[in-house]
């Protein structure tokens, strides 16, 4: 049994992405499609005492609409030092953030990464780190797939010898399930329900921003607020 997990890369991303990742035996950034624009690739959200507020990386777009993620840099140099700044201004007083301050300083400040692809594995690698997460991560860029949509999935996890492919909620409108059927490659739609609520600073209470959020409110205690740790499993 191998379970596959292709997603593409996002910017600091939220728990339910890390849940995700938990799951999977390999995890395959398909990061040579399509940029999209005010989506996740780039930016995401952390707690303020006026609310969330987004962080986006800037990046060049103008006369690049077909760009691939891949493909995709950055365009301003200044964006880790101003995102390291407006976080550690609003997580300062966070249970957990000095025990995590330093490493994450080092993520923001210490490299000169240009590609936005490289800039989110680099986020991602180390959160797994942090949380445990022993998962390995692949590109699709490595693989001669098949046209079309679908049909690209299903070569990835026909390639890597997967049983099971796991993938969001939203995929349900888009997936051609039968491709799947055809290889007996079972597809899990993974819930990302009723969450357990945590310490966290400025009420009222979301979910919806990036795991940096729980590791500074709950540290080493993080994991116990993510599905994926827990032995019943429930994301499925």
């Amino acid at each position: 049994m191998k379970k596959i997990l292709i997603t593409q890369s996002n910017y600091i991303p939220w728990k339910g992405y890390f849940d995700a990742i938990n799951m999977a035996d390999e995890m395959i950034l398909f990061d040579d499609m399509q940029y999209t624009k005010r989506d996740w690739r780039n930016r995401n959200m952390i707690k303020t005492a006026q609310g969330p507020q987004w962080l986006s990386i800037p990046v060049e777009v103008k006369g690049k609409y077909f760009q691939k993620i891949c493909d995709t840099v950055i365009s301003d140099k200044d964006w880790a030092k101003n995102h390291w700044k407006s976080i550690s201004l609003n997580y300062s007083k966070s249970d957990c953030f000095k025990e995590f301050k330093d490493e994450f300083e080092d993520l923001f400040l210490s490299f000169h990464e240009t590609h936005l692809s490289k800039i989110n594995f680099r986020f991602i690698s180390s959160i797994n780190k942090i949380l445990g997460i022993k998962t390995k991560i692949s590109w699709s860029s490595e693989y001669e797939l098949l046209d079309g949509k679908t049909e690209r999935l299903v070569s990835i996890c026909k390639i890597l010898g997967a049983t099971e492919y796991l993938t969001g909620p939203a995929a349900k409108n888009y997936t051609d399930e039968k491709l799947f059927m055809r290889e007996n490659i079972k597809i899990t739609y993974l819930n990302y329900d009723h969450y357990p609520e945590y310490n966290q600073l400025y009420p009222p209470f979301t979910h919806a921003v990036s795991i940096i959020d729980l590791i500074f409110n709950e540290g080493k205690n993080a994991k116990h607020f993510m599905k994926s740790f827990s032995s019943e499993n429930i994301l499925i």
